[in-house]
C-alpha cells in the first residue's frame, strides 16, 4: 500500500507547536512506510494569510528535521479547481444555490441560541422550487448533506466513529465571491494530491465527517483519518498562541536542540513500551498508531529541558560548540574568534547541570567577558579570612611553573589546613573572585581554563 502523507496549515500566524507534532507525526508514518510527506500551505484566506508566517512554518519544520517531498504545494494556486468541483456538485445534485441574507441566518442563529441548541442551517433554498430567487442577493453554494441515515469513519486512532447525519448541516462550500471554504479546498486538494492518511487534532472530527460526504458524492476514494488529541498547556487548557513557548521559536530562542523538542513532542501523545529517548531512526521505525493515546497532553516545560539536557550531555562536544556558536550569534553576543578554542576545550564541564545552550552561554561567561561583575551580595562573602585565604592563594599560584589539576589540589589542600577551614571555604571565595559569582563551573575546570595572567589579575581585583 502507498503512503502519501501531507501537512496543511493556514500561514495565518505562526505555526503552533501542536501543529508541528501533527507535522511530525505525518512526516513520521510516510517515512516509515516510504512514502511521500508533503506541505499544503492553505492561504485561500486571502486578507489573514501573510508571506512571513508562511516563511516561519517552512523554517520551523525546517529547524526541528521535518523536510516535505518536491515544493510546498501553495493552495490559492488551485483556486479554479476547487471551484470547478463545486460546480460539478451542483450538477449532479449534491450542492445548491442559497440566498439567505445574514440577517436571515443571525436570526436562526438567535433562534437555536434561545432554545439552548446547536445552530444548524435550516435548509430553507434546499428545494427552491416555491422560493423566489432575489435579484439584489448574490448566493453562496452550500453542500446537500445527507438528511437520514449514519455517517461512520474508522478512526485510526479513536476507533469507529458514528455520528448522525442530520446534525450534519448544509455547510459552504462557495461564498458569495465565489471563493471556495476550507471544506471543500482541502478535499479537492487531498483528492488531487492523491492523499491516502491524514493525521490532524481530533477538533477536526466534524470536518473528517463533512469532508467524506464530498468525496463519497464525487465517489473519490476516502483517506485514512487519524485524529490525534490535542496539545493543553501546564494549566490544563487548550494551548493557544498566547501561551508562553507556544511556537518553535519560544524554544529555539532559550537554546533547545532540535532533536531534543522533536523527541520530546514524539513522546506527547505517543508512547513505546517504557522508552524515552529516541533516535531520528528508531522514531521513524517505531512510529504506530498503536501508541497514540486517546487522552489530551499536556505541555511541560520541566520534560522539555530534561530531555534537551539528556541530549546536551550525549552530543559530540564539537557538534554541541557548533551549535552554541549559532546560538550565540543569533540570541546574544558573538563569541570573539580569540575565545572560540578556549570555549571548545573547556565545554566538557560548561556543559555540566546545563540544561540548555543559554545555560552553557551563561557558564562560559567568564571566559568570553574580559572583565566581570560581581554582586554585592556575592562582594559581601568575602570577609577578611576569605581576603587572606586569596592573598595566600595568589602567592602559591605565582610560583606554579606549570599548571596541572594536581598542583592546584595540592595549594588548596594546604590552604585548608592552614586556614582551618573546607573546601567551600577555600573554593568559593576564589570562584567569585574568578566568575563574578559562588555558583558555576568547579573551581580547578576554572582555574585552568583561564591564563595565568587572569586568573592573577581577577583574585587580585578582590583583595
Amino acid at each position: 500500500m502507498s503512503f502519501n502523507c501531507r501537512f496543511a496549515p493556514s500561514p495565518t500566524g505562526p505555526l503552533h507547536i501542536g501543529g508541528v507534532r501533527t507535522a511530525l507525526f505525518n512526516w513520521l508514518l510516510a517515512r516509515k512506510n516510504k512514502g511521500k510527506f508533503f506541505l499544503r500551505i492553505e492561504d485561500t484566506d486571502k486578507e489573514r494569510s501573510k508571506d512571513q508566517f508562511k516563511i516561519q512554518i517552512i523554517n520551523s519544520l525546517k529547524w526541528i528535521g521535518v523536510d516535505y517531498d518536491g515544493k510546498e504545494y501553495i493552495q490559492s494556486k488551485n483556486v479554479s479547481k476547487h471551484v470547478e468541483v463545486a460546480k460539478e456538485l451542483i450538477k449532479k445534485g449534491f450542492a445548491y444555490e442559497c440566498y439567505c441574507t445574514e440577517d436571515e441566518i443571525n436570526e436562526q442563529k438567535e433562534k437555536c441560541k434561545k432554545q439552548g441548541i446547536p445552530y444548524v442551517y435550516n435548509r430553507k433554498w434546499r428545494d427552491a422550487k416555491d422560493l423566489k430567487i432575489p435579484k439584489d442577493i448574490k448566493p453562496v453554494i452550500r453542500f446537500k448533506s445527507k438528511i437520514s441515515g449514519n455517517t461512520i469513519i474508522k478512526d485510526l486512532v479513536q476507533g469507529e466513529r458514528n455520528i448522525s447525519n442530520s446534525t450534519i448541516e448544509d455547510f459552504v462550500i462557495l461564498r458569495q465571491d465565489k471563493s471556495p471554504t476550507y471544506q471543500l479546498s482541502a478535499t479537492v486538494d487531498d483528492h488531487e494530491m492523491k492523499i491516502t492518511h491524514i493525521i490532524r487534532g481530533d477538533d477536526h472530527m466534524i470536518n473528517s465527517f463533512k469532508q467524506k460526504q464530498i468525496y463519497d458524492a464525487m465517489k473519490w476514494q476516502v483517506p485514512s483519518f487519524a485524529h490525534i488529541p490535542l496539545i493543553h498547556s501546564e494549566k490544563g487548557k487548550k494551548l493557544s498562541k498566547r501561551d508562553n513557548a507556544s511556537t518553535i521559536n519560544d524554544y529555539i530562542k532559550i537554546g533547545i536542540i532540535p532533536d531534543a523538542l522533536r523527541n520530546y513532542l514524539l513522546r506527547l501523545g505517543w508512547s513505546y513500551k517504557d522508552k524515552e529517548i529516541f533516535s531520528l531512526k528508531e522514531s521513524i521505525e517505531l512510529f504506530n498508531f498503536e501508541g497514540i493515546g486517546k487522552s489530551p497532553s499536556k505541555l511541560d516545560m520541566s520534560r522539555i529541558l530534561s530531555i534537551n539536557e539528556t541530549y546536551i550531555k550525549s552530543m559530540n562536544e564539537e557538534d554541541l560548540f557548533r551549535k552554541l556558536i549559532e546560538f550565540s550569534n543569533e540570541y546574544k553576543t558573538k563569541i570573539d574568534k580569540s575565545k572560540e578554542d578556549v570555549v571548545l576545550k573547556a565545554i566538557n564541564f560548561l556543559k555540566n547541570k546545563a540544561k540548555t545552550l543559554e545555560d552553557i552561554y551563561n557558564n562560559s561567561k567568564y571566559i568570553l567577558n574580559n572583565s566581570i561583575d560581581i554582586s554585592s551580595e556575592d562582594k559581601a562573602l568575602i570577609d577578611k579570612k576569605s581576603r587572606d585565604i586569596i592573598i595566600n592563594f595568589i602567592e602559591d599560584y605565582e610560583k606554579l611553573t606549570e599548571l596541572k589539576k594536581e598542583k592546584l589540589e595540592s595549594i588548596i589542600k594546604n590552604l585548608i589546613n592552614k586556614h582551618r577551614t573546607n573546601f567551600k571555604g577555600v573554593g568559593q571565595p576564589l570562584r567569585i573572585g574568578l566568575i563574578g559569582t559562588k555558583f558555576g563551573p568547579g573551581i580547578y575546570d576554572i582555574i585552568l581554563s583561564l591564563d595565568k595572567t587572569t586568573v592573577i589579575n581577577r583574585l587580585k581585583e578582590l583583595v
